[in-house]
């Protein structure tokens, strides 16, 4: 079934083909648990009830980046970090927040994908939320942990995993009990619909990949003296229980997503790929404008302004922002 709010290239579907395909590839089958049954339409209909939904959304995209050569690849970035800065530059001015999560299998590319993000954003109004184990306290108020770190008037905000810990990697691990998770499946829409009603734009990604290229990129790690301790014993326990990690995602999908909070999957065995079709969405989402990907045009740094009587020249368009800034915040004086 199409979705004719989406653009060429994204479709409706439950799941990715990257997990779905490949998940019993150099994977352990296990007996599956399930804390919610999605054949109970009684506990379907409650949740979905409660938190105001009527109808599941959940967008996968195809990349319109497949094959990209490398300098094809820093051409686009370059082209797409630019309508990002000038994104930034609308939510300051504006005083709005952004909040832009990613989730995903550990090597998924994540980090990767953020780091991407805010390479050439302004720095002063940008956070990165990686959030380690949780305190007990933590643990028992959930949604509390996760809103004192949403973002400020005027900042955007990327997490390296989010609250959906407790949808995905919790439960698959034991890290938390039945009766937390069941609260927090419960509870989550109707608290992100509140956080969007208050204003809050949120975007969800979830990196898909497959089994076969996280082993391959655990070899990577393991063998690499800059990158070995990125890999730790849990990861090598999580991916034990894949099939069991992909139940939880499946439920994730079928219970906390909608058309105001809708799950955006993209496949991400191809880093690069990955990263584009990322950013090329929320350019696309936010800037108002269509952006044709894949244009061949180069972004070259001939900026210029002046500042106090003082005329600054050669600028890239990050330093060009942050003196338009202050010229901005001189006036305001």
């Amino acid at each position: 079934m199409e979705d004719r709010n989406l653009s060429k290239g994204q479709r409706m579907t439950n799941t990715s083909k990257e997990e779905k395909d490949g998940a019993v590839t150099n994977v352990p089958q296990q007996k599956v648990p399930s804390m919610i049954n999605l054949k109970d339409k009684s506990s379907t209909r409650s949740v979905n009830h409660k938190a105001g939904l009527k109808t599941r959304r959940i967008i996968t995209i195809e990349t319109p980046y497949q094959g990209v050569s490398e300098q094809d690849y820093q051409i686009e970035k370059r082209r797409l970090q630019v309508e990002l800065l000038r994104i930034q530059q609308k939510l300051i001015k504006n005083s709005q927040r952004l909040l832009v999560l990613f989730e995903g299998r550990d090597a998924a590319g994540k980090g990767s994908t953020i780091k991407r993000f805010t390479e050439n954003i302004i720095p002063a109004h940008a956070r990165v939320e990686a959030l380690g184990v949780p305190s007990k306290k933590e643990s028992k108020h959930w949604f509390r942990r996760y809103e004192k770190r949403l973002p400020d008037s005027g900042e955007v905000v990327f997490f390296d995993r989010s609250w959906y810990s407790r949808a995905l990697i919790e439960p698959t691990m034991g890290y938390c009990s039945k009766k937390q998770y069941e609260y927090f499946m419960k509870k989550v829409l109707r608290w992100e619909h509140g956080l969007i009603d208050k204003g809050l734009l949120l975007i969800k990604f979830y990196l898909s990949v497959s089994p076969d290229t996280q082993l391959i990129r655990f070899e990577d790690r393991l063998n690499n003296p800059l990158t070995f301790w990125k890999l730790s014993g849990n990861d090598l326990e999580a991916r034990k229980k894949w099939e069991v990690f992909t139940h939880y995602k499946e439920l994730m999908f079928a219970h906390a997503s909608s058309e105001k909070s809708p799950w955006v999957v993209i496949g991400s065995n191809t880093k690069r790929e990955a990263r584009l079709t990322s950013m090329l969405h929320v350019v696309r989402l936010l800037s108002g404008r269509q952006f044709e990907h894949l244009t061949g045009e180069d972004i070259t740094a001939t900026h210029s302004i002046k500042l106090a009587g003082v005329k600054f020249q050669g600028l890239t368009l990050q330093q060009l922002a942050i003196l338009k800034e202050l010229k901005l915040q001189g006036s305001d004086d």
